[in-house]
């Protein structure tokens, strides 16, 4: 070989030795590295599994890149080795020796033959309209190292995906089988209960999921933005996590469920009483209203509904549900009928109201005529004729069946104006008898 001019200055003794101790060194890092990679869990998975979609396509293009990444080291391995050869001659090389050695490690003295299949493969890397190819040490190095980080970051995806998720979705599986014989348990079936179609799509959608992940692992990967690290990035979760997020409200529907057959009986008891309360005031209001309508004259009554027979009905079918163990139906009739009880005590305690509201009248223009009454008696004033005239007259309204109530209230008002004009007037009290210290404000 004559003088290597592309590869630079020639080399001298300690400068090829130096050569040779780094090229061994990357030798050796390229060598551990490439068998890691042939015994890598996640490789050796891909080479038995069934692939489909993203993971397929990429292993393949990564299966030609190893094959391609193993000839190149053999090539760089046997050039390491002539190089070494050459060295080893003479102690002290030759000017020929140092030429030869020179085009050797820093010429393009690697020459690789054309591969189809990797071309085809590894487009990227190869140039499929040349039979051969030429590379310094140090270039062949680059391009290994790049065959070796896509190769490695796929294998390290692949594998993360599967160390993740298949684990996870067995173990959520195995909770979502528990979960189905709790609510089986308890009358929550497919069909029967939106908690028990749920149940069923998770399971569709768990048993799908699994399969993916295992044909199609980098399906579910996410790659890290701006991360060139091999295997930079995390699984993507977002359909198992959404998958437990379903499963976990299941869990708390059947929950309350199994609240409900704990508490079933209370419930009904508590139920039947404040049913009973609404019908015993619904029963005072009507018994109210004929007294209203017996004692107050020209007033208008509400008229009063009798009790709620739906409610009742309901309530039957309630203690049905009970008695069969239906306890996912019991679940919502039980709060609908909480709700709905407690609405109708309050509409019959209203209807009570606005049945006594004439009573309450009538009752306090009676305690106004007898305040008033012992205002003036207090005052000295209980024989005065006209407030004892007025008196009566809104006492025998007020005491008298049936009342009217507008009559009777300005019968009061009278007496009231009357009692306040008396007690505006000065008077000077008799001889010897007692002086009133009573206030005299109008009321």
């Amino acid at each position: 070989m004559g003088v290597a001019d592309p590869a630079g200055p020639v080399l001298d003794r300690d400068e090829v030795d130096r050569a040779l101790a780094r090229l061994a060194a990357e030798h050796e890092a390229i060598e551990t590295s490439l068998l890691a990679l042939q015994d890598h869990a996640g490789r050796r998975l891909l080479e038995g599994a069934e692939l489909t979609g993203t993971t397929r396509d990429r292993w393949t293009a990564a299966e030609a890149s190893i094959t391609l990444l193993w000839a190149y080291f053999d090539a760089y391995a046997a050039t390491l080795r002539t190089a070494r050869e050459i060295r080893a001659r003479r102690r002290w090389s030759s000017r020929d020796d140092l030429v030869e050695l020179t085009g050797l490690l820093r010429g393009e003295a690697v020459t690789m033959a054309g591969s189809a299949t990797a071309a085809a493969h590894v487009p990227a890397l190869t140039d499929p309209g040349r039979l051969s190819q030429s590379f310094t040490l140090a270039g062949l190095v680059d391009r290994m190292n790049e065959l070796y980080a896509s190769s490695l970051d796929m294998v390290v995806a692949a594998d993360a995906v599967w160390s993740a998720l298949p684990a996870r979705i067995d173990l959520l599986s195995a909770e979502l089988q528990r979960t189905r014989k709790l609510a089986h348990s308890v009358g929550v079936r497919p069909g029967e209960h939106p908690a028990g179609d749920d149940l069923e799509r998770i399971t569709r959608t768990l048993t799908r999921l699994r399969e993916e992940v295992v044909s199609d692992p980098l399906a579910y990967w996410v790659a890290a933005t701006g991360s060139s690290a091999p295997g930079g990035g995390r699984p993507d979760t977002t359909v198992y996590d959404r998958e437990a997020r379903a499963l976990e409200d299941v869990r708390r529907e059947i929950d309350a469920v199994l609240t409900v057959r704990q508490d079933a009986e209370a419930r009904l008891i508590k139920l039947r009483d404040v049913l009973s309360r609404a019908d015993r005031t619904l029963a005072e209001a009507r018994t109210a209203r004929g007294e209203v309508l017996a004692k107050i004259a020209a007033s208008e009554v509400p008229v009063v509904s009798g009790p709620p027979t739906a409610l009742q009905e309901q309530l039957v079918t309630a203690a049905e549900y009970r008695r069969q163990a239906q306890w996912h139906r019991l679940s919502p009739l039980l709060e609908s009928l909480e709700q709905k009880a407690e609405d109708e005590l309050l509409r019959a305690r209203d209807s009570l109201t606005a049945v006594t509201a004439p009573l309450a009248v009538r009752a306090e223009l009676r305690g106004r005529l007898d305040a008033y009454k012992a205002k003036v008696a207090r005052h000295g004033l209980a024989e005065d004729p006209l407030l004892v005239e007025r008196y009566d007259a809104a006492r025998r309204m007020l005491w008298s069946a049936p009342c009217d109530l507008r009559v009777a209230e300005d019968a009061v008002l009278r007496y009231q104006r009357a009692a306040a004009e008396q007690l505006a007037v000065p008077r000077v009290p008799e001889q010897g008898g007692p002086q009133d210290r009573g206030g005299s404000g109008r009321p």
